[in-house]
């Protein structure tokens, strides 16, 4: 192999190796649709001052979504997720406010109160990690802890 050969040959495995490193220093926390059904997501979270709700992101089948870009700030992180054809739901005992449209809500108390609906999340430990992705299969069937 030439000298210039050599030197495009290290050059693109330096540039391969730095989009590799790049991609693994990228924090967020993601949510993987692994089912084979349209899937409505909503969050939940602590910013510095409130909580937090957000929602909703629409995942086509087999699909993933960013729905905290960058770097971690919180240890806690609550999601709700909705089958929407097979009518199943991903909840938990993390009751927080949400709409059926798209929404950013501020608080949780008094949810139905302040005309919204009273959802239960569930959570999301990531221990301090600076990057999460979650993974959504199929919903708990009834008896089994799932609605």
């Amino acid at each position: 192999m030439s000298a210039p050969t050599k030197t495009v040959c290290a050059g693109a495995l330096a540039l391969l190796l730095l989009s590799a490193i790049s991609d693994e220093a990228k924090a967020d926390l993601r949510l993987c649709n692994k089912t084979d059904s349209q899937v409505g997501v909503a969050i939940g979270y602590k910013d510095k001052t409130d909580w937090v709700t957000e929602g909703w992101w629409n995942l086509a089948s087999n699909s993933c979504e960013t729905l905290v870009p960058g770097s971690l700030v919180s240890r806690y992180y609550y999601i709700y997720a909705v089958d929407y054809d097979q009518f199943g739901e991903w909840g938990g005992r993390a009751f927080m406010c949400t709409r059926e449209k798209e929404f950013t809500i501020r608080g949780i108390e008094d949810c139905v109160a302040r005309g919204f609906e009273r959802t239960g999340f569930f959570e999301i430990d990531t221990g301090e990690q600076s990057s999460w992705t979650v993974q959504l299969t199929e919903p708990v069937q009834q008896g089994t802890g799932g609605r």
